[in-house]
């Protein structure tokens, strides 16, 4: 798998170059995506403009990692999404268990508000 990646201050923003996401990429996916948890800036914008089409084990993968990120209390949001792979997300009942924003302003608008989030319930568990 092919991806691009640039750090910003509270997140990652990785950028997938593949037109194609398929079942024999989601150990690529997971070996990419997952070690950013590891990081001390462990939130994740996943852009997939380029990706035209996506199967069925590779968004089920997507999904798994998009809780694995929130178990560890980090965002994990994904933007741009080309109509296909948006409608066949919707069609497979997909889309409604990710975290999509069409743009990556919106994205980065979500991880900051999660991150006030998280920062607020910590100050009331404290």
């Amino acid at each position: 798998m092919n991806v691009k990646s640039d750090t910003k201050e509270k997140f990652h923003v990785i950028t997938v170059t593949d037109a194609d996401i398929s079942a024999t990429m989601t150990d690529n996916l997971e070996k990419c995506l997952l070690p950013y948890l590891q990081n001390d800036v462990k939130n994740v914008v996943l852009i997939l403009k380029n990706t035209s089409s996506i199967d069925i084990p590779a968004a089920e993968k997507l999904v798994f990692i998009q809780q694995k990120y929130y178990e560890k209390n980090a965002s994990f949001v994904i933007c741009e999404l080309q109509k296909p792979v948006e409608e066949f997300l919707d069609k497979n009942e997909l889309l409604e268990m990710m975290n999509v924003t069409p743009t990556e302003s919106e994205a980065w608008d979500i991880v900051q508000m999660e991150e006030i989030e998280r920062e607020f319930f910590n100050e009331e568990e404290n």
